[in-house]
């Protein structure tokens, strides 16, 4: 079975997209992230995998997630890796043999990207998605490899090859889907809008 881990944040004024409310206000960045969590709704809705979003704050069990296509849980109170850890720990111990995490921040996610990392999991033991600013807006694999999780300076550009440096490090082949842009600025706002 194949599971698909979605990392959300409540969509609340003044608590998403700090970077992008600095310079274009909180409720522009607000918009702007739901315009996102729209999109990784729409993108991963018709995935073959199971979904479960996980809720940074706390869990709002009457949003738009609120159909039986979306398991909902709660994230840990930890940092990132923490967090995404956490995750994959719960859904492999559901007996899930092939898992992938995304976040809700990337207008250029499809469909395709996410069923062809799927599929690179068939071959590989890591399925990764760089993103532009060097860290990634996917991550998969067959079993728990808890070393991408530690000792990583996340939300820098040094995740990304970091992770890959792991990989290495612990004899792991790894397939990459192509660089993808997050949206975190301004400027990655106009770049995804052209």
């Amino acid at each position: 079975m194949h599971a698909l881990i979605i990392f959300v944040r409540n969509p609340e004024p003044g608590r998403v997209k700090t970077r992008l409310a600095a310079t274009l206000g909180d409720e522009k960045a607000l918009h702007i992230y739901k315009d996102l969590l729209n999109h990784t709704r729409s993108v991963s809705r018709l995935s073959s995998a199971h979904k479960f979003v996980f809720y940074h704050n706390e869990i709002d069990w009457d949003d738009e997630w609120n159909v039986p296509d979306f398991n909902k849980r709660q994230q840990s109170n930890s940092n990132l890796g923490g967090k995404m850890m956490s995750a994959f720990e719960e859904i492999f111990l559901a007996d899930y043999d092939k898992v992938i995490i995304i976040g809700s921040d990337c207008f250029e996610l499809t469909t395709a990207y996410i069923e062809t990392a799927f599929s690179y999991l068939d071959d590989k033991d890591v399925v990764i998605g760089p993103a532009s600013d060097g860290g990634y807006y996917l991550l998969g694999m067959k079993r728990m490899h808890s070393c991408f999780f530690s000792n990583k300076k996340w939300s820098t550009d040094s995740v990304y090859t970091a992770t890959l440096q792991d990989a290495t490090l612990h004899g792991l082949s790894v397939a990459s889907l192509p660089v993808l842009t997050d949206v975190d600025t301004e400027a990655d706002w106009l770049i995804t809008k052209k």
